[in-house]
Formats: structure tokens, C-alpha cells, sequence
């Protein structure tokens, strides 16, 4: 009896966080705030506590319940005041400016030379000559803006208009055609097979993946069993 409780209550704490994950949004690890991080770590943890309570599993349920409910009243507060966000999550500090790196700002962010110099490497600034702007985000990353003459360049830079690539429809995944997919691009499975021939495919069972651009062009990737056993990096 006490193991069935167990199963019932373990699958009612999943069953909850997975709801009030999706009342909370969608977000990185890298995207929340550490108000986020620390709500979502107590959560879980009760969840946890949930799982095993046998005798009153009401009082973590309500706990996990209310602190959802807090956070998602705190995100909708912070989306509408400037000002409560600011006081609540923080605000950007500018590290770096044209060239200039700020000590005090540094010391500020708690973040030493050595770590500014990692976070740049990071970002593929291995001389910080070519920053002209670096700004702690109030999630702790480092933007960082290149001098003019340093960044790449665009289409625009070059007076190119390049096509619009649009999106990739996949028409095959492990050897299953996608017929939804060929309809929304206007296509049918008698065409895809016909360009699966053209590029000497037989059947579609033997393709790993195969997409579909805007222009009509099929790419095919078939399945490979065998395996590569050289490693390029060492």
C-alpha cells in the first residue's frame, strides 16, 4: 500500500511541476534570472519532498503551487514597470567603452581581469584591442561590440541583396516521409520520389534525412552505418 502511495504521489509532483513549468515559460538556463534560477531549484526540491510524503503531501503541493504563483506575479509586475525590473533583477554595467576598460565597474560586477579576459576569448575576442564595448547583462553574460573596422561584414557593407533563404522543410526523418510537409510545400510523394531517383536513391526507407528549401531543392543525407573512427581534433 505504501509503495502504490509512493508511485501515485511521484507521478502527481511530476504531473505538477510540469504545469507550473509551463505557466512559468519557456526559458534557458542561461536566460533566467537568479531570482528564476533559486525559484526553480526550490521547486524542484519540494517536488522531490512531495514524491516521498506519505502522511501529508497536501502542504508541498501547496508550497510548490505558491511559489510558482509568486514568480509568475513577479514576472508579470517586472514585464510592466521598468523600474521594479530594474530593482528586482538589476541593470546592465558597462565593463568596457571605446577601448576603456572601467576597474570600478568591474569591481562592482565582481568580475576580475582574468574572467573579463575568459569571457572574451569565449566570444572570440582573443585581443580585447578590438572590443569597443563590453556590458554585464543582468543575467551575468557579456555583450560584447566590436570596433567598426573589426566586425564582420554584412550584405549591406558589401551592397549585396542576397536571396531570402526562407525555411528548410524536412520531407524525410529516418526513413519516414513527412506527407504534411511535402503538401505544405506544394509537393507530393510521386515528385519525391522521382528527385530521390534523379540523385540515385532508391527508396526513402534508406534516407537518414531529407529537405526541402524554398526554391524546390531536395537535400538527402543518406544513412551511413558505418563508423569514423578518426578524430580530426586531436
Amino acid at each position: 500500500m505504501e509503495l502504490i502511495q509512493v508511485i501515485l504521489t511521484s507521478l502527481l509532483s511530476i504531473s505538477v511541476l510540469f504545469l507550473l513549468t509551463k505557466l512559468n515559460g519557456n526559458k534557458q538556463i542561461s536566460e533566467l534570472t537568479m531570482f528564476d534560477y533559486i525559484v526553480s531549484i526550490t521547486i524542484g526540491s519540494i517536488s522531490a519532498e512531495l514524491a516521498t510524503e506519505l502522511e501529508k503531501p497536501l502542504r508541498p503541493l501547496v508550497a510548490m503551487t505558491i511559489y510558482a504563483a509568486v514568480s509568475a506575479l513577479i514576472s508579470f509586475i517586472t514585464a510592466k514597470s521598468l523600474k521594479i525590473r530594474r530593482f528586482l533583477f538589476g541593470h546592465t554595467i558597462v565593463l568596457m567603452e571605446n577601448g576603456n576598460l572601467y576597474r570600478k565597474n568591474l569591481k562592482k560586477a565582481r568580475i576580475d581581469l582574468s574572467e573579463f579576459l575568459m569571457q572574451a576569448r569565449t566570444n572570440g575576442y582573443f585581443d580585447i584591442a578590438g572590443i569597443d564595448t563590453a556590458v554585464l547583462e543582468p543575467s551575468g553574460k557579456i555583450s560584447f561590440l566590436p570596433f567598426s573596422a573589426n566586425r564582420p561584414a554584412t550584405p549591406e557593407d558589401l551592397k549585396i541583396v542576397p536571396k531570402a533563404e526562407g525555411i528548410f522543410l524536412n520531407v524525410i526523418m529516418d526513413g519516414v516521409i513527412l506527407e504534411k510537409n511535402l503538401k505544405t510545400a506544394g509537393r507530393d510523394v510521386n515528385w519525391l520520389n522521382n528527385e530521390l531517383k534523379s540523385q540515385g536513391v532508391k527508396r526513402a526507407d534508406g534516407v537518414f534525412l531529407a529537405t526541402l528549401d524554398r526554391n524546390g531543392t531536395l537535400n538527402v543525407f543518406e544513412n551511413r552505418e558505418e563508423k569514423i573512427v578518426n578524430d580530426y581534433f586531436e
